[in-house]
């Protein structure tokens, strides 16, 4: 049997579905949970749910919840980590702040002040997540869902010591938005993703050995509902020709020509149905929104009168499939984070690069990309360069390389002076020191330790 740990458990919705992903595959359904949390609430939800789950299915897995992340890790295979480091309060000071100096987030989960400020409080985290690993479970292979990405499992590859790999379902969902726009069946769709974290782009779609890639544009434009929901993805699509992940809110913030010049401005680039469409803060008013939904839901779930996911209704994230491949050797092929070590020729090495891996029993196997496009390239280079310096600063404490990296985001850039960055990222600071130590006098810092090799258990 397996042993699974879950570190940031509480986050109800996405335990119970990777749990249930996980025990779809025959030979996991004996596997060992050990959920972490620090809500002991929260951990004790979806520790009775998921259990409910389990009996329900007539499984013989197990769960054991805990409060103190060692005794999860200890001797466990894999590692989930799905925490949002200091939750909703944290979450709206990096929505909030920036927003008062006219950034205009949608997400701020994964670059801008909201992106870089959310790496700062989650990288020390996951660090003492490695470090728990390098002394527990010193064989067990990290799988991070949490954001910002790309940030985060530079810093695990920097200073982790651990096997790590980032897993984001950006590439799947645009995948069925593709083939939703050309009206054929998905799986009849062949493609290769590649670039960074949420800029990740289409640079290869066919079917039957068609290149679909020209269709692409004229068939989002043509489309009812797309034409409507995607203003901002199609423009990038127009103007790059091609297609790029992630909603069209979260792609908006990246990027700095579309959200800089006010409301009118930016309505032109905002579907505002839905808060995915890139409302102001849309992510954040959908979690205050939900508000105690999972609490209201939950004696629902244990009662059986709301249903809840059912044995074999595996989603498309990639978590179980690795394992899958890993341990019984049946081969997947998803696009995952990694380090670029060659792989994406005009990406800087050592960032972090999502691109197609192939997964069996002898370990994840990066493919060669090659050149991105160029205007792909320049766009990710913008963005890498950020990530590199909140990842140093994350690892330093360095409060100038802070300000330097928020400074060169290119929606920030967009939109403010370097005096009102400097306010902007003091007031930060300030508003954010419960979750960031290693700027609070505290003299936490990170050496580099060897990377390893995600084909093998050897460091490279």
């Amino acid at each position: 049997m397996i042993q699974i740990a879950m570190i940031g458990a509480g986050s109800i919705g996405f335990t119970r579905r990777l749990m249930m992903d996980i025990l779809s595959v025959p030979e996991f359904q004996d596997a060992q949970f050990r959920f972490m949390d620090i809500d002991e609430e929260n951990l004790t939800m979806v520790t009775g749910l998921c259990r409910k789950m389990i009996e329900a299915n007539g499984l013989p897995a197990s769960i054991r919840a805990t409060l103190h992340q060692r005794e999860a890790i200890a001797g466990a295979d894999y590692v989930f980590c799905t925490a949002r480091v200091g939750g909703l309060e944290a979450f709206r000071r990096d929505i909030e702040i920036p927003l008062k100096y006219g950034v205009d987030q949608c997400v701020g989960d994964t670059l801008g002040p909201g992106g870089v400020f959310f790496a700062l409080r989650t990288i020390p985290v996951l660090l003492d997540i490695a470090r728990d690993m390098r002394e527990l479970a010193p064989d067990a292979l990290l799988l991070n869902y949490s954001n910002p990405m790309a940030m985060n499992t530079w810093a695990l590859r920097r200073a982790g010591g651990v096997r790590a790999i980032g897993l984001c379902h950006g590439v799947q969902h645009s995948h069925s938005l593709i083939a939703k726009a050309l009206g054929l069946p998905k799986e009849q769709i062949d493609y290769t993703a590649s670039g960074i974290n949420h800029q990740t782009w289409f640079v290869k779609v066919s079917h039957r050995g068609r290149n679909l890639l020209p269709e692409i544009l004229p068939s989002m434009e043509r489309h009812p509902e797309i034409s409507l929901q995607e203003p901002c993805r199609i423009d990038v699509l127009r103007r790059f020709g091609y297609f790029s992940t992630e909603s069209n809110g979260h792609l908006s913030e990246y990027l700095p020509w579309y959200r800089k010049r006010g409301k009118e401005e930016t309505a032109r680039w905002v579907y505002d149905k839905v808060w995915i469409g890139g409302e102001t803060g849309g992510y954040l008013n959908h979690c205050l929104s939900r508000g105690d939904e999972y609490k209201e839901n939950y004696p629902k779930w244990l009662s059986g009168e709301k249903e809840f996911i059912r044995l074999g209704e595996r989603s498309e994230e990639h978590g179980s499939y690795i394992l899958e491949a890993l341990e019984t050797g049946r081969v997947y092929r998803g696009h995952f984070n990694i380090g670029n070590r060659g792989l994406i020729t005009n990406l800087p090495d050592g960032c972090t690069i999502e691109i197609p891996c192939y997964v069996d029993r002898s370990g994840i196997q990066p493919t060669f990309v090659g050149d991105l496009p160029l205007a792909c390239a320049a766009t990710c280079r913008t963005s890498v360069s950020v990530q590199e310096m909140a990842v140093e600063a994350a690892l330093t404490g360095d409060r100038t390389l802070v300000k330097q990296a928020v400074l060169h985001d290119p929606l920030t850039a967009a939109v403010c002076t370097t005096d009102e960055v400097w306010r902007m990222c003091d007031e930060m600071f300030e508003a954010l020191a419960p979750w960031l130590p290693q700027f609070n006098g505290e003299g936490r810092t990170w050496r580099d330790l060897p990377e390893w090799n995600h084909g093998s258990l050897s460091k490279s």
